[in-house]
């Protein structure tokens, strides 16, 4: 293993662990003060082993390196700003898609009269919404598709900076499913120190940690296809503010009588699993090569 991955790791990998201590320490686990600081505070250390590899090693000009990092918008500048497009919009759609198969399958109710499970939500944090919730649901379904992704993409670009920007393009070079299946299993691992808590599916325990690093695998194969079509880390980083904007739409439309689920429904239950195995089939069936690290006999090459 080359030492400028193993550098990338430890900081990823070690720093996630070190930011995240407090909420072991404390005993309160998800509901430490101050968890969302925390969380936040995490997403930055694969930007930081980033940095890291590269103040070990300058040899590489700050341009070509800023390039080979995805800094830039690649070599086809349209292409980007269109999947970035495509990424900012279309997640939100994927999430929708995913709550309407979940609900059609049986493993979601909706309750879209009353949206009983956010009213509960709102009550339970003191909030009484007066009229029904429904104005406040469709102001949250505005943000998440308008406003949110862009929001999202600022804490968004600390991950998507290492784990798309410079480890994949790293990975590929020994192929690229590789590349894309291997740097989708370090992303999940990397949440362990929040998922092991039971983020994300709180009834799981410490298996979430292993079931979220599953939707990271498969989610990681669109990310990834983002970042290798475009020659750019932008439109990754814009899918990933879109999804942490709107994973959560099955606890907005669902039913208080009978709570999702979210091992099972939306994007990041097993519904979503399968909505994203078969667009990523598609995808890199059709198009697999990369701008910037372009295909060639299921190898990648350098386009300097």
């Amino acid at each position: 293993m080359r030492r400028d991955l193993v550098l990338f790791l430890l900081v990823a990998l070690g720093g996630a662990w070190l930011v995240a201590a407090p909420l072991w320490w404390s005993g309160a686990g998800l509901a430490t003060p101050g968890f969302a600081l925390v969380a936040a505070a995490m997403m930055f250390t694969p930007a930081l082993g980033v940095l890291a590899v590269r103040l070990a090693d300058r040899s590489t000009p700050a341009r070509r390196w800023a390039r080979d990092t995805g800094l830039g918008f690649g070599p086809s500048p349209k292409r980007t700003v269109g999947l970035l497009l495509a990424a900012y919009f279309g997640t939100p759609l994927l999430s929708a898609l995913a709550v309407g198969i979940s609900a059609a399958v049986g493993v979601l109710e909706l309750d879209l009269a009353g949206f009983g499970l956010f009213t509960a939500q709102l009550e339970a944090a003191g909030v009484q919404p007066r009229g029904g919730a429904g104005a406040l649901v469709a102001g949250q379904l505005v943000t998440m598709v308008l406003v949110a992704p862009a929001l999202n993409a600022v804490l968004a670009f600390g991950e998507e900076w290492g784990w798309r920007g410079w480890l994949l393009p790293r990975l590929a070079r020994h192929g690229v499913w590789p590349g894309l299946l291997l740097s989708g299993l370090i992303w999940g691992i990397w949440h362990a120190p929040v998922t092991a808590l039971g983020y994300n599916y709180p009834h799981l325990g410490a298996w979430a940690a292993v079931l979220f690093t599953g939707f990271c695998v498969l989610c990681g194969l669109l990310l990834g296809w983002l970042r290798l079509r475009s020659g750019s880390v932008w439109p990754a980083v814009v899918g990933h503010g879109a999804l942490n904007a709107s994973a959560g739409l099955p606890l907005l439309l669902g039913s208080a009588e009978a709570p999702p689920n979210m091992a099972l429904a939306g994007l990041v239950g097993l519904v979503g699993w399968a909505v994203l195995a078969v667009l990523a089939a598609v995808l890199l069936r059709s198009s697999p090569g990369g701008a910037d690290v372009p295909v060639e006999r299921g190898r990648l090459r350098s386009s300097a």
